[in-house]
């Protein structure tokens, strides 16, 4: 069934579970707990050759456990079984089922459907194996979603789109309470979300989910084809490391606890596998390398003081020292170790094209000097933060230390071991809320290029820039910015993908505003990547 957001109705439909009931203001709606069955649609993932994952939710009316089977077939009708399986699934998984089939055709699309014991039966979506052999794949490429900015325009659009894949870059939910991001003034009417307080427990985390999969945008994103997604730092709390966040403060308990919760919905309610970074070897074309850049083994950033920002010496000291320090890893020396040798391997294998999608952007940037001439005309809360912005670049530092630009020896790691591959290297990311183009350097060498997507509604820099044309800010932070060939700093929406033996094609599909549902966006952008030449072309 679809659901829309509303708090009511939510409540009406039984779908979060028994543990739910013990959350204050729902206990009292123990009456409304009528609805059962497959209570969030369908959706697909982790395709192999051979085999998918697919999942959904089912609650039976009892409200314990419950067998639950996948069909699958060529067709719509589904005269024909092509593979299946089942599952028992209970309040312990949140009726969350996963089951991943094995024994599929290559390169085949399919039709699949969930059956339950009682002989309900789910919606129909559609999934694909991965092809043994590609002239042309095209990716729709997501990131940083929150509800309460607006519409999932972006997922309306690629669900009806010939997309093969989608790859969601992270930030799928946000963590925080109604009304503090956005605040409530900012808030789309209608885009309610539960719990009605910052998220911090399983049964939260489980609320979260529910509220955002009930999205009928959403759900048909899901329904149309498989995603393959990696988690940012909104799926757990801000600014998230293997250690803390900047969003989990000691009165909220553990992080150990938040973390893992965080960890267990994500598992649940997601079409991914337990594996904590995988690849996808595409054909003969590319491979794609889902990675973890948040939870697993990320060390704590570099933290810059006041005190350091207003002494020369103490923050020369900062860069040469607590910046630069190799220690200070994204992935963990496992997940690097990892990393390079698929890439290598794939590489040999003679794929042409290693797509290497991580959580945050890669590119060196900094706010030039010439920012300061934003100063008088953007908001008053945003004047000292270009203010101090301006001078960590005057001191080489990026604007930025939660992204790649607080790890610039993991950084450099990455990018040595991309350029002594036969093949070319494309990273694509997000958590910005903006659109980026990068061509990434190492050692004066070019070794990478790399497209950020802009945000599915989270707000953008364009709220710190109020006043100033967003042509204008583009222009002058691509021009103090060597690796920046361009930018968008005003619109939402996605990216599109697309591979062939020669080239590599990114198209930025922007909606100027995400206040009202429409799923045709209002522009685009594209951008070229020749096949070995390791430059953008725009």
């Amino acid at each position: 069934m679809t659901l829309s957001i509303d708090r009511r109705q939510l409540v009406a439909t039984g779908m979060f579970g028994l543990a739910a009931l013990a959350i204050p203001g729902i206990a009292a709606a123990q009456a409304l707990f009528a609805a059962t069955g497959f209570t969030h649609n369908v959706a697909s993932g982790e395709p192999g050759a051979h085999s998918v994952l697919l999942w959904t939710r089912y609650v039976p009316a009892h409200g314990g456990e419950a067998r639950v089977r996948v069909e699958l077939s060529e067709t719509g009708d589904f005269t024909k079984i092509a593979g299946g399986g089942e599952l028992v699934t209970g309040p312990w998984r949140d009726h969350c089922v996963k089951i991943t089939v094995a024994g599929l055709k290559p390169g085949t699309r399919y039709h699949y459907r969930f059956i339950a014991g009682d002989g309900a039966i789910s919606p129909v979506g559609r999934t694909r194996t991965l092809p043994l052999s590609a002239r042309r794949l095209k990716l729709a490429v997501f990131s940083c979603s929150n509800i309460g900015f607006g519409w999932f325009n972006a997922y309306a659009h690629a669900a009806a789109s010939d997309c093969d894949f989608a790859v969601h870059l992270g930030d799928y939910f946000y963590e925080h309470a109604p009304g503090q991001y956005p605040v409530k003034a900012e808030m789309v009417a209608g885009r309610d979300m539960l719990p009605t307080h910052e998220i911090l427990s399983l049964t939260d985390y489980r609320l979260r989910y529910a509220s955002y999969r009930a999205d009928p945008d959403l759900q048909a994103l899901h329904a149309a084809m498989p995603m393959i997604a990696i988690q940012d730092d909104h799926e757990s709390a801000n600014n998230s490391w293997e250690g803390g966040a900047q969003n989990h403060q000691a009165n909220e308990g553990e992080w150990w606890v938040r973390r893992a919760a965080a960890i267990q919905a994500w598992r649940e309610w997601m079409p991914v596998g337990d594996q904590p970074w995988a690849s996808y070897d595409i054909g003969g074309l590319m491979s794609l390398h889902r990675t973890d850049t948040r939870l697993l083994a990320r060390s704590q950033g570099p933290e810059l003081t006041g005190e350091m920002r207003g002494d020369p010496a103490l923050l020369k000291a900062f860069v040469d020292g607590a910046w630069r320090d190799p220690a200070r890893t994204m992935m963990g020396s496992e997940q690097e170790a990892w990393l390079a040798s698929a890439m290598a391997a794939s590489s040999r294998a003679g794929r042409r094209w290693q797509v290497v999608a991580f959580g945050t952007n890669m590119g060196f940037q900094k706010t030039p000097e010439a920012a300061l001439d934003f100063v008088p005309s953007v908001p008053d809360w945003a004047q000292a933060g270009f203010r101090n912005r301006v001078a960590l670049g005057r001191a080489g530092l990026p604007q930025e230390l939660d992204n790649w630009g607080g790890y610039p020896a993991a950084r450099s790691r990455f990018l040595a071991s991309a350029q002594g591959l036969a093949a070319d290297t494309i990273v694509i990311s997000g958590d910005s809320h903006n659109a980026w183009a990068y061509e990434l350097a190492e050692g004066g060498r070019a070794a990478a290029v790399e497209f950020g997507v802009t945000s599915v509604t989270s707000g953008g820099l364009e709220s710190a820039t109020r006043g100033v044309s967003p042509e204008v800010v583009a222009r002058t932070i691509v021009a103090g910015n060597p690796e920046l060939r361009w930018a968008d700093t005003s619109g939402r929406g996605y990216m599109q993908l697309t591979l062939t033996p020669q080239s590599a094609v990114n198209d930025w599909l922007f909606w100027n505003s995400v206040a009202v549902r429409k799923p045709v966006p209002d522009r685009q952008t594209r951008a070229q990547a020749p096949r070995g030449r390791r430059r953008i072309l725009i």
